[in-house]
């Protein structure tokens, strides 16, 4: 085998013009699969980046009527048969293999001018009422100030938090901390400001990126403890649930089973449609990923001709290598050379020549790919199994298209190869 192999590298290199040219073939068509399928495997990435978000891999389950997400503006809104969630049921939820961490929350928004820090006022505000874990769930850090505290739930305190986007809106350049807001004519003093840990940014680039990413927290969201909630509201609410998956790919997972546990909580009549359901990014995403792939593999399968082309050529440079050494094969022959060794030290011939061409070809793909990111912007990944099984595919091709040649070299007859010149 080694001296098969040292025999073909001695070939190739005797002919090195020629044995290039019939890579040739080869190294167009693996270079146009890895940078296609490097392509795709970066497009899928940041499809998957841009709907999940960057790796909080946080599942919202909402309560929703008739498909729709329920809104409550007033308490006329609040359905009957939901309960608050209780803590058997978040124990539950977190007992699930696929949830690391359960929180719940409460939501009003604001639309009319309820909220106000001296003669400012915001409207179109989003107020939660949130337990002590919705932070660290949701991904959010403090960027000034305190979290609430234990005692904070225990004494019923009318203390309150607010994001970045609020603090601007509300006091401007003054300092949030120790200042009291007005949340329906109740004095609330602000005891933290927040931010989320993730810089994740979605591309809005169509009007259906907008619907999917829109939220209602235009003017910031203000966070209070979900035991101070009745002072403002009047009534325990009913709540969303967010859970964070173990991993992105456990999402969708996540998601269906804790809905299913609270919806197992609701005695609502079957004319009410409401139930809990969970957003579902991460199967967007896959289903955008299975479109893009569709499309793709098109483009592969085209590739995949100049590699079909790339064998022949190495199909017809075998043939040709045969009638060139017809003598040496009948002299191997004539000392004692089985078929069998023949036929092996041609086979190995085509395999490292196509292999060759292989390598070649990753490289180039790899090239290539890098090129198209840095022209188009299109986001690129490397996927090194696809660049092995390409190497060993253009070996095959190299066995399968330099067989024939191969054959006639092992079936020549040894008094006759003697006489050709």
């Amino acid at each position: 085998m080694f001296e098969n192999i040292r025999l073909a590298f001695q070939g190739i290199w005797s002919h090195k013009m020629r044995s290039f040219l019939t890579m040739l073939g080869i190294i167009i068509g693996i270079a146009a699969i890895i940078a296609i399928v490097s392509t795709i495997k970066g497009t899928n990435e940041e499809i998957k980046s841009q709907l999940v978000g960057s790796g909080d891999n946080t599942v919202e389950v909402k309560l929703t009527q008739g498909g729709n997400e329920l809104q409550i503006y007033d308490s006329s809104a609040i359905p009957w048969g939901v309960p608050v969630v209780s803590e058997e049921t978040k124990q539950e939820i977190l007992e699930l293999d696929e949830v690391m961490s359960v929180t719940t929350y409460t939501s009003r928004v604001i639309w009319d001018s309820l909220i106000y820090y001296k003669n400012t006022a915001l409207s179109n505000v989003k107020v939660l009422g949130i337990d002590n874990s919705y932070f660290s769930t949701c991904n959010y850090m403090i960027k000034s100030g305190r979290s609430f505290m234990q005692e904070d739930y225990d004494n019923f305190s009318k203390v309150m938090i607010v994001d970045e986007i609020a603090a601007k809106n509300l006091f401007g350049k003054e300092n949030p901390l120790g200042k009291t807001v007005e949340v329906s004519k109740e004095p609330f003093t602000v005891v933290g400001v927040v931010r989320e840990a993730s810089n994740f940014e979605p591309n809005i680039n169509s009007i259906e990126d907008y619907y999917t990413y829109a939220n209602d927290d235009d003017s910031g969201l203000i966070f209070l403890t979900k035991a101070a909630w009745p002072i403002v509201f009047n009534y325990d609410e009913p709540e969303n649930v967010v859970v964070k998956a173990a991993s992105t790919d456990e999402m969708t997972q996540a998601g269906q089973k804790t809905s299913k546990i609270l919806n197992a909580t609701l005695t609502t009549d079957e004319d009410s449609a409401v139930k809990y359901k969970a957003e579902d990014l991460l199967g967007q995403a896959q289903d955008l990923q299975k479109l893009s792939n569709a499309t793709n593999m098109q483009l592969i399968w085209i590739a995949g001709i100049s590699l079909l082309v790339g064998g022949i050529g190495v199909m017809n440079i075998m043939l040709v290598s045969v009638t060139e050494r017809t003598s040496e094969i009948g002299l191997k022959k004539a000392i004692g050379a089985k078929k069998g060794t023949i036929l092996g030290q041609f086979l190995t011939e085509a395999a490292v020549l196509t292999s060759l061409g292989g390598l070649l070809g990753v490289g180039a793909g790899v090239g290539a790919a890098e090129v198209i990111h840095r022209i188009s912007g299109v986001a690129v990944a490397i996927d090194v199994p696809a660049a092995v099984v390409a190497v060993v595919f253009s070996m095959v091709i190299g066995l399968i298209f330099g067989f024939l040649p191969s054959v006639q070299a092992a079936n020549l007859d040894p008094i006759d190869a003697l006489r050709r010149e």
